[in-house]
């Protein structure tokens, strides 16, 4: 294989036709094997207040674990990857007015064999990271290949900042950049590339993450609804400047019962199983089967009223435990009952360790709680929700009367809570979420109430149906939990952007329940057991 020493050559106003002859490619070149020369090329791409770093071939072999999967819901499956070229670029390097360094770092993995298909992966967390832009399916469970092994070209970014603490809130340009603004930036950028490439523009855009991805994917389709064809959004923050309100309720909340102020005693694990399986003692025969799993959520109204020992005989809580369950289920408000953020279903997931790491952590020492609602929402808090931001925030003494307004400025760019989505749908834009009912941090029932707006809202202008919502029983955030947490929801959004192939159900397994496969139905529908037949098998039930 050929390689050439690249030339510095002013590419701008250029064709990819026109760069393709300059090298002495013809337009079939890119069929061929040999692409090495046209990848390390690509570092002479004009980008718009950017360049390229870098850009060079991989060969065929096993991805690697990504560091940062748990902040966007990748799994640790390795894969067979095929030959691809990988392009790093920045955009915007600046001085911020902190005195920091800002930059909009990402990331293209372009394969050899192209499938005409471009990938968004989704980030997490506060973003602040340049994770491996593979396109796995962002599912703790899932063992579907990544969008790269299907032939598309993928790319990831860092949200416009280079680190994943919240402290970029104190430039203003960075909280655009990280709320929407950074998206769109990588997308221009990331289709020159492709375009260049190949010498051909993708045929369908998609967008796929989870939790702060699962944001992004909406804020694709809500701020660049032309963009793109197809969004796959998990367990996604869409309304997290709330979220983040509801983390300091519910750590108020739980500390007022925590013995010698540990938080993670509020709590206790024998405490969250007796919840668990008082769920499941009450609902879990609600689709026709008992089998550990509440496919039929919807008919099940459990409250942990029951399990007071006032009531019960045997295992039970203590009433203020009961009472501090019920005010963290019921959502956050503020002195007069107003609802700040939404209720929480009651699901199975609850014993669940990825909700003990959110609510309550594990630290012993009172002075160092370890809960991501102390740690990662708090600094979020801190920094990028309040305006001003306040470093000295303390979650304990958020006052949700006074303190709450301070959060909308941010949230009225970072929150993907638009539901006129009629340019989106128009050109024929699909969405698909899915979402833990065991979610510790983005409430299901706030996920399930801005949908069903959305498709009264968009409905009012275009009668096309363009969104899927698939409620995942005993998952946690994106994935874990008693849960069926592995499917595929990247080949439902392809199949139905390109083949108006709407999916009723998505087809689920998972490790805490080997050898079973459940349909994951679209809502408002349910999985309910046909009466006979394997009570582990997929054809056995029917989505109702």
């Amino acid at each position: 294989m050929r390689k050439y020493s690249p030339t510095p050559v002013n590419f701008k106003g250029l064709t990819a036709l026109s760069l393709l002859a300059m090298f002495g490619f013809s337009s079939q070149a890119f069929a061929n094997d040999d692409v090495a020369t046209s990848c390390e090329q690509l570092t002479q791409v004009a980008i718009q207040n950017g360049h390229i770093t870098e850009a060079h071939m991989v060969a065929p072999g096993d991805s690697s674990k990504d560091p940062f999967r748990m902040f966007t819901g990748s799994s640790d499956t390795t894969f067979k990857l095929p030959e691809h070229c990988v392009v790093r670029g920045e955009i915007e390097k600046r001085t911020g007015a902190d005195g920091k360094t800002y930059r909009t770092q990402f990331e293209v993995r372009l394969p050899t064999k192209w499938s005409k298909r471009f990938m968004f992966q989704g980030g997490g967390g506060t973003d602040g990271f340049l994770a491996n832009a593979l396109g796995t399916i962002p599912s703790a469970g899932s063992t579907a290949l990544p969008a790269l092994a299907r032939g598309y070209a993928v790319a990831s970014m860092n949200g416009g900042h280079d680190s994943p603490d919240p402290t970029f809130g104190l430039d203003q340009q960075a909280r655009i950049d990280y709320a929407y603004a950074a998206l769109g930036k990588v997308t221009h950028a990331t289709k020159a590339i492709i375009s260049t490439y190949y010498n051909a523009e993708p045929a369908h855009s998609y967008f796929m993450g989870c939790s702060n991805g699962g944001r992004e994917a909406m804020m694709a389709a809500q701020r660049y609804p032309l963009e793109f064809n197809g969004v796959v959004a998990g367990n996604p923050g869409f309304h997290l400047s709330r979220a983040a309100v509801a983390e300091a309720w519910d750590t108020q909340s739980l500390m007022s019962i925590a013995p010698n102020k540990v938080l993670a005693n509020a709590l206790t694990q024998q405490d969250l199983d007796l919840v668990s399986n008082a769920i499941l003692q009450q609902c879990d025969s609600l689709d026709g089967v008992k089998d550990g799993i509440v496919a039929n959520y919807m008919a099940c109204h459990f409250t942990p009223d029951t399990l007071r020992c006032s009531k019960k005989d045997g295992q039970c809580l203590a009433d203020n435990k009961v009472d501090v369950l019920q005010k963290v289920f019921s959502g956050a408000v503020d002195s007069q009952g107003n609802k700040l953020y939404n209720s929480w279903p009651y699901d199975t997931g609850v014993n669940a360790p990825g909700w003990r790491a959110w609510k309550l952590g594990t630290s012993q020492d009172p002075a160092k709680p370890n809960a991501l609602n102390t740690h990662l929402g708090a600094g979020s808090m801190a920094f990028y929700f309040l305006t001003p931001a306040n470093p000295d925030f303390n979650p304990m003494t958020f006052n949700f009367d006074t303190d709450t307004p301070l959060t909308n400025e941010t949230g009225a760019i970072n929150d993907a809570t638009s539901t006129y989505l009629n340019s989106y749908v128009a050109k024929g834009g699909k969405m698909i979420i899915f979402q833990g009912l065991s979610d510790p941090v983005f409430s299901a029932d706030d996920i399930r109430d801005w949908y069903l707006k959305a498709q009264q809202n968009t409905a009012k202008t275009s009668d096309k149906d363009w969104a899927r919502l698939f409620m995942v029983p005993g998952m946690n955030h994106c994935g874990g939990g008693p849960a069926l947490d592995d499917f595929d929801p990247l080949t439902a959004i392809q199949n139905w952007v390109e083949k108006d192939d709407a999916p009723s159900a998505l087809k689920a397994q998972g490790k805490a329940f080997p050898g079973k496969s459940m349909p994951i139905c679209a809502y408002p529908q349910t999985a309910q057991y046909n009466g006979s037949g394997d009570v582990n098998a997929f054809d056995s039930y029917t989505c109702k």
